[in-house]
């Protein structure tokens, strides 16, 4: 959530920067400041009359003692008036505060300076790329193809007990994706990051806290008895258990690492780039977080970058690392590195993981501030990525390494599977 104070002193640079993401924020804008001004003049009175209050309570004792009695009750009779037009005062400020909130939660993040114009991904730009694509025989197979030759993928079992986008793995292909999870996650220990098992549910004040709501709530799986929503992303409870906290400086960086199971609706997503594993509404992912001191957070993202980086290449597959625009962007990000993976069979690029500087936006909204070593209390920056997501990760893996004789692993995965081939 951007900062009123922010927002009033920087009015047209937030309206522009919010062009980027195609975002027209002059009328909201406009309201917010409107309502701004009108919280801050009944701020003013409030503050007017608690002062003359504080100040007519020393001065009745003294007129008392003093014999003023009859000066005295009506100073008392004020009094009691000023309490009563404060609580008035009171009310309307927890009103018109409230509905400054609800247009506040409604802006999107500003995308830092670098972030390219554009409507869609065909307008995002390629960063970097490594790596050869595969070169298969006419006779491949994609991965949906390949996972019931080998029996490892199930989808008609998944789609039987629950529905489409929640596939049985099954075998090598169960043991796949518990090798993964543990690869990433020792790797990411091994880079510094302290690990938690989070809960898979989360409440609505940590769905407000990380920008999911009101802006995913579609998107969310939503257990209304409770009141609670299935994680879409570890991200989400890690990240809220720093909400309402203030940090030392000293504390910084906080680097914490979460396997978690994460489910989406997904809903409107059709056609053939949602087949097999493309596309699930439920999938396993490793995820990173950090929270770090405003002044190093970019430099923390460069190294997040280079860690998933890290990761893929162990995973011998071909990669490219694309800076989002500002039409491709979530709603919480302020920049926004994905990485792609060369999908051999399909012959196109698979997202594979996001990697994001929200800065304050995230800590705005959960009041997760830091003390600084001037003293000054400040909003922490935050920071995720996917590290890795797993179902197109597989997928590559599955399509990329098919052979005759079976589905080679990567060597930096054997020690994990236990095996070599899928056969």
């Amino acid at each position: 959530m951007l900062q009123v104070n922010f927002i009033r002193e920087n009015k047209q640079e937030v309206i522009d920067r919010l062009s980027i993401k195609n975002y027209n924020g002059e009328e909201i804008i406009g309201q917010i400041l409107g309502i701004d001004e009108r919280r801050r003049n009944i701020q003013k009175k409030l503050d007017d009359l608690l002062a003359e209050g504080n100040q007519s309570a020393k001065e009745i004792g003294a007129l008392y003692k003093q014999g003023k009695r009859e000066e005295a009750d009506a100073m008392k009779a004020r009094s009691s008036e000023l309490r009563n037009l404060s609580k008035e005062l009171d009310g309307q400020l927890d009103k018109i505060t409230s509905r400054m909130n609800e247009l506040l939660v409604q802006i999107p993040n500003l995308p830092h300076p670098s972030v390219p114009r554009g409507k869609s991904a065909e307008n995002n730009e390629v960063v970097y790329s490594e790596g050869e694509l595969p070169s298969l025989d006419s006779n491949s197979q994609p991965h949906w193809e390949l996972a019931t030759k080998y029996d490892i993928i199930d989808f008609e079992l998944g789609n039987k007990v629950t529905g489409a986008g929640f596939p049985f793995y099954k075998g090598k292909g169960a043991r796949l994706q518990r090798a993964l999870i543990n690869f990433f996650l020792n790797k990411a220990v091994e880079a510094g990051y302290f690990e938690i098992q989070p809960p898979l549910l989360v409440n609505e004040d940590s769905g407000y806290g990380t920008g999911q709501l009101p802006d995913k709530d579609g998107q969310m799986y939503h257990v209304g008895i409770d009141n609670f929503y299935l994680v879409p992303t570890a991200e989400v409870p890690i990240t809220n258990i720093y909400r309402n906290m203030i940090l030392k400086a000293d504390d910084f960086p906080v680097r914490n690492v979460a396997y978690s199971q994460c489910f989406r609706r997904e809903a409107g997503s059709y056609g053939k780039d949602v087949r097999g594993l493309n596309r699930l509404h439920q999938f396993d992912k490793v995820e990173i977080v950090q929270i770090q001191h405003p002044d190093k957070s970019y430099d923390t993202l460069e190294q997040m970058r280079a860690h998933v980086a890290s990761l893929i290449n162990a995973l011998e597959l071909p990669f490219r690392i694309l800076k989002l625009c500002g039409g491709d962007m979530s709603f919480t990000s302020a920049l926004t590195y994905d990485f792609e993976v060369f999908s051999g069979a399909q012959k196109r690029w698979l997202e594979v993981s996001s990697v994001s500087n929200f800065e304050s936006f995230q800590a705005n909204r959960m009041k997760l501030r830091f003390k600084d070593h001037d003293g000054k209390t400040r909003l922490a920056h935050t920071l995720n990525g996917s590290a890795l997501a797993l179902p197109r990760i597989v997928a590559a893996l599955l399509e990329n390494n098919q052979t005759a004789s079976g589905i080679r692993i990567p060597a930096a995965l054997i020690p994990y599977t236990g095996f070599d081939l899928i056969d």
